[in-house]
């Protein structure tokens, strides 16, 4: 039915992009006018635009002039002006919505437009990169234009202090990543003092690679930790025991149900744990628990006080049976290195959250870390849905839309390529077995690379990537591995895979933001010959752009930009040999869960209408096949009766395998449903809490909301002890021994007439005397020194209280998936009671802080101070010194300043140095 309608109307892409065919006309009609603008008359424009905002005009009203402004200044700064399409995109962008455009199609050039244009309005624009390298370069790359239009432009990468942090974000537009985004974030709701916050207003983000973050990275919230009190004994111990036990896979299409699992309701198995390895999770069965009680001498494993024992042996056991060393982490001096599934990096610093590490650590005979506390934390979705306006963009995103529209809010647009794809997609071809796979891959390279046709291989581990290289080494095929392993030149080996003859073999981390020229990248080659010519510091200035001062950089930039030239014109010879032996040839080795991750490494082939091709090949061993595919996949084999070495293609081969990804994809926005459901409720929690704190970094008088909570106080105790319809009734004496306790003070209430008395009056007898008492405390600091200990006392409250709620409620999280086996919604349930728990918090944060006011004395030293030191975060566990901003050299006063603002050294940072 759906493309049915399509065929009639066009596909929604296709309808919202004649909406704004207009505007493009407009912008394209503006060229003429701004070419024969003069370089200052087009600076000035951005002065003039400022202006028109201020007296009314709207971000749209000047659009069209804004982006040929843009357009031309681009061209003059650049060397490159936009496309009809990277307009299309740049306008997309500004409306709040997702620009699905093909790879080599200039996705960063697109981000100019909207940039430059919300940037006017002085409220802030960030600009969310994968990784730091891309933060800088494009920074660097793109930050001559915006300087060049009268825009400061800064950077948030590792290792900043608060105070350059600051800096960077008080720019007009600022570049980071994600984790440096939300970890800040995070950190100026836990600082002490508002001049101690970093980041400032969250106006308008466009993220790169969009599908990355906003769906890849979902699963894991951003944390920050502190130390941690529990031993690590258990976890050792916990290890030693369920290497004691057998157990088995269980058949991807058995049918036993997660309560069953849960209670170990196997009776008749003989075995002590089951592994379920499409559910990724691994259980004791009835004799596994049994055993578990009589190794940790205890009478039943299931009991409340066994829970967190019950933990350990469910981390080790996964350690143990689901996480794999060289697919799901390395070791590397020492330490367990995560490696992201998605991209194959390594994930420095990263810590695998609720244990799993530490069970990690004992699995592979480490020292095994302490676990830490959890001070603050947030998703990636409830962090960027606080955006007064979200984009982004990706080669990607059309399979995720249904995830963005429900998460996000957002659409996806498919943005026409500027050039026809001529790329020729093969059909998969499927192998019985993963060894007749990869022969089968080493053969079709081979033959590839006798015509000297670039090939780039991808693999889903980095296990894989060299078992591939350890073949293509026996038939003496010279190739470069990029994966985890192997990181460090990752923009340099992608950039040159395109050159005649190469053979590259990759994990998922292909390079996402490196464009593969076909015939090499010259930049890279000259940047090269350049290091070995002169020392590093010069070197890395050599391909920029500012006069200088200093004769030995003149020199290296004058080298550099022959070297680049006389390499352009040997590429270009190299590039038309490649374009004649087919251009880039891509190789899958295996599918992914997502056809998004498929689709990405296939379009790093045919970019800007080159040609090339690509193929996936597949074995009834992968993953994906044995555990999702089904069995009328093995029927078909079998009935077939092929050999292992003849490849199978079959259209109902091809229908599961997108079967069984669709499924897969379904999964998995389900898994980042739930985390989002759970998180949604401490995000209205933190929003409260956030809030609370702002007011006292802020410097409110807070005595009137001090005095809110005393009547609070006095409410419940009234509720408590005069509840009783006649005032006879009253229990007076345990009412006023209950306000001692909260005032701090011996209090006898003046009551001539009991049976006088009212609800009303006793509450303003209570509040009248709170007050005085109240008012006596101010006389005792003085009033200007009290409403400083009202913030640092409160202040102290809600961090010490929230900390606490937050392990409270993550240990409620894991409590709660039990109650699936009673019927119960285990999110609704964590809802509820979620709720009640906050109610709590506030009753003690309002209980606690008023008893503190009524107690303290004026000789106490009250000064604001964090409760507790941050030790690190699970993107940087290791808590190491910030590094500075230019590592092993004295900043030249003549080089760029590294904050980022376009001016020279001794101009901006250095100026009092």
């Amino acid at each position: 039915m759906k493309k049915m309608f399509e065929k009639l109307f066009g596909s929604y892409s296709s309808r919202e992009l004649k909406r704004i065919e207009p505007i493009i006309e407009e912008i394209e009609s503006l060229e003429t006018e701004m070419a024969g603008l003069t370089d200052e008359d087009l600076k000035n424009k951005t002065v003039e635009f400022k202006k028109r905002l201020d007296e009314g005009s709207t971000l749209d009203d000047i659009l069209p002039e804004a982006y040929a402004v843009v357009r031309e200044a681009s061209s003059r700064v650049l060397g490159m002006k936009h496309y009809r399409v990277q307009l299309i995109g740049g306008i997309i962008l500004h409306q709040g919505r997702i620009a699905e455009m093909k790879t080599g199609e200039g996705k960063t050039l697109v981000a100019t437009l909207p940039v430059y244009l919300n940037a006017l309005a002085g409220k802030g624009v960030h600009v969310i990169t994968v990784n730091d390298y891309l933060a800088q370069r494009d920074r660097d790359w793109m930050g001559k234009l915006y300087n060049f239009m009268g825009l400061s432009v800064g950077c948030i990468v590792n290792g900043l202090d608060n105070d350059q942090r600051r800096k960077q974000y008080n720019s007009d537009i600022t570049y980071g990543t994600n984790n440096e985004f939300g970890f800040d974030y995070l950190r100026d709701n836990m600082v002490v003092r508002r001049e101690n916050m970093v980041q400032g207003e969250l106006n308008y983000c466009i993220i790169d690679e969009v599908d990355s973050i906003l769906v890849d990275e979902a699963r894991t919230p951003l944390i920050i930790s502190g130390v941690g009190d529990k031993s690590t004994d258990l976890y050792l111990r916990a290890n030693s025991f369920v290497q004691t036990l057998k157990g088995r896979k269980k058949d991807p299409d058995e049918n036993i149900s997660k309560m069953d699992l849960m209670m170990g309701n196997m009776k008749e198995e003989t075995v002590d744990f089951v592994v379920d390895e499409k559910g990724k999770s691994v259980l004791l069965t009835e004799k596994g628990i049994t055993k578990a009680e009589q190794y940790f001498n205890i009478e039943n494993l299931a009991d409340e006080e066994n829970m967190e024992l019950t933990h350990h042996i469910n981390q080790a056991l996964k350690a143990h049976n689901i996480m794999v060393a060289d697919i799901d982490y390395i070791v590397r001096d020492g330490e367990v290195m995560i490696v992201d599934e998605f991209t194959g990096r390594l994930m420095q610093g990263r810590r695998f959250s609720k244990g799993l590490h530490q069970a990690i650590e004992a699995k592979e005979r480490l020292d095994v870390k302490r676990e830490s506390k959890t001070l603050a934390t947030i998703t990636y979705q409830n962090y960027f849905r606080m955006y007064t306006k979200l984009s982004g963009m990706t080669g990607t995103a059309k399979t995720e839309e249904q995830e963005f529209r429900e998460i996000y809010n957002v659409d996806v647009i498919e943005i026409p390529t500027n050039r026809p794809v001529v790329r020729a997609d093969d059909a998969d071809v499927i192998y019985k077995t993963e060894a007749a796979k990869f022969n089968a891959v080493i053969e079709e390279i081979i033959e590839r690379n006798k015509k000297g046709q670039p090939v780039l291989v991808g693999t889903i581990s980095i296990e894989k990537s060299e078992l591939l290289s350890r073949m293509l080494k026996k038939r003496n095929i010279t190739h470069n591995v990029l994966n985890a392993k192997n990181h460090e030149k990752e923009a340099e080996i992608v950039a040159q895979a395109g050159r005649f003859g190469s053979v590259t073999i990759a994990t998922n981390m292909a390079g996402r933001g490196t464009d593969i020229v076909l015939g090499g990248n010259p930049e890279f080659t000259a940047r090269n010959k350049i290091k070995a010519k002169f020392p590093e510091e010069i070197a890395m200035r050599a391909d920029g752009y500012d006069e200088t001062d200093d004769e030995e950089v003149l020199k290296a930039r004058e080298l550099y930009r022959e070297l680049k030239k006389k390499d352009e014109a040997e590429m270009l010879e190299e590039n038309k040999k490649v374009l004649e032996a087919g251009g880039l040839c891509i190789i899958g080795t295996e599918r992914h869960e997502s056809r998004r991750i498929d689709n990405q490494l296939r379009g790093r082939a045919g970019r800007q209408g080159d040609p090339g091709s690509s193929k996936f090949y597949i074995s009834l061993d992968d993953d994906l096949m044995r555990l999702f595919a089904g069995d009328k996949v093995k029927v078909l084999v079998d009935t077939l009766k092929l050999p292992d070495d003849e490849p199978l293609q079959h259209s109902m081969l091809s229908k599961s395998i997108e079967t069984a990804q669709g499924r897969v994809e379904g999964r998995n926005f389900n898994i980042r449903k739930h985390v989002l459901q759970y998180d949604n409720v401490m995000n209205k929690q933190r929003e409260v809490i956030y809030s609370e704190r702002r007011k006292v970094l802020m410097g409110e008088d807070l005595k009137d909301h001090i005095m809110t909570m005393v009547k609070e106080q006095i409410s419940l105790g009234m509720g408590e002890f005069t509840a009783e319809k006649y005032p006879e009734n009253w229990d007076i004496n345990g009412y006023e021994g209950y306000l001692s306790e909260m005032f701090g003070a011996n209090i006898k209430l003046k009551i001539d007439d009991v049976e006088s008395l009212t609800t009303d009056k006793m509450n303003e007898l209570s509040m009248t005397l709170a007050q005085k008492l109240y008012a006596a405390k101010e006389r005792e600091f003085g009033e200007e020194r009290f409403r400083e200990v009202e913030r640092v006392v409160l202040l102290k409250t809600v961090d010490t209280k929230w900390m606490d709620h937050i392990d409270a409620m993550d240990q409620l999280r894991q409590g709660v998936a039990l109650r699936a086996m009673g019927n119960e919604d285990p999110v609704r349930a964590y809802q509820n009671e979620g709720f009640d728990m906050f109610q709590e918090l506030i009753g003690m944060i309002q209980e606690d802080t008023v008893k503190y006011l009524y107690r303290v004395r004026s000789q106490e030293k009250m000064e604001r101070q964090k409760v507790a030191k941050e030790t690190g975060t699970n993107l940087n566990g290791n808590g190491a010194k910030p590094k500075t901003v230019v590592k092993g050299r004295k900043i030249g006063r003549n080089e760029p300043c590294p904050c980022g603002s376009g001016k020279k050294y001794k101009r901006c940072c250095g100026k009092d140095a």
